[in-house]
Order: structure tokens, then sequence, then C-alpha cells
């Protein structure tokens, strides 16, 4: 899927993509020697965030690369779309909240799974989540 070491961008434009999202954050999960756990996070994580992508922003794209910081390793994985924005930022991350069309997460929820968690966001101009799970 992608040489070891090497992010990775991938359109977002179906659920096909989605599945091909979520596999090469797991190829980079195993690769980081993430715990089995620490995988299904980061993994269901970016599941939710490409699915959003393509619900709310209407197609996008995700950039995923391995990332070390002090000698830990890691995933991060990016997705942005130029979709319509979150007009209330507050509520989209509040525990529960979700539309009902994703995993039943929510960003909230996403937010929880990994260790760092970026959400921009304008109203008109699109969003961008990057998310980052390290190895224990």
């Amino acid at each position: 899927m992608t040489a070891p070491g090497a992010a990775a961008t991938l359109p977002i434009q179906s659920s096909d993509d989605v599945v091909r999202v979520r596999q090469l954050v797991r190829s980079l999960a195993i690769e980081a020697k993430l715990s089995l756990v620490e995988q299904t996070k980061v993994i269901t994580a970016a599941s939710e965030l490409a699915r959003n992508t393509l619900v709310y922003g209407g197609s996008g794209i995700a950039t995923v690369e391995p990332v070390e910081r002090n000698g830990r390793r890691g995933v991060r994985a990016s997705f942005a779309d130029s979709g319509p924005g979150i007009p209330d930022v507050a509520q989209a991350l509040t525990d529960g909240y979700t539309s009902g069309n994703g995993l039943g997460l929510g960003l909230g929820g996403a937010r929880r799974l990994v260790d760092e968690f970026d959400l921009t966001t304008a109203v008109g101009a699109g969003t961008t989540v990057t998310v980052t799970k390290w190895a224990r």
C-alpha cells in the first residue's frame, strides 16, 4: 500500500475509500508497534473521521503517516474536506453528540480514542481534523 515510513494521501470519495483509509491506518499502526488496543482505537477513530469527511464534507483527502517523537512511534492521520464546515464546534465535540449517520462515536468519541486531536473548521470553507496515536 505504501513504502515503510512513508506518508500517503488517499482520496475519500466513496465507501471503498473509507475502507482503504482503515487498511492504511492499520498497516502503519502495526508498523509503529502499537498494541492491539491502540491499533483498534486509532483505526476506529480514522474510520469515523473518514466517514465524516465523505458524509458531511462530500469528499476530501486523508493523509496518513508514521510519526516519531522522543523515541516514541505512532500514527498521524489528517482528514480534510471543502464542505460546509462545522457551525457549532462545541456541540459537535459534545460527548454523545452524533447525527446518527456515522459509527455513533461522533467527533467527541474519535477525540477520546486518540492521544492528540486537532480540529480546524470554517463555515463554508471546510474542515480538517488531525489525530495522532502513540505507542505506549
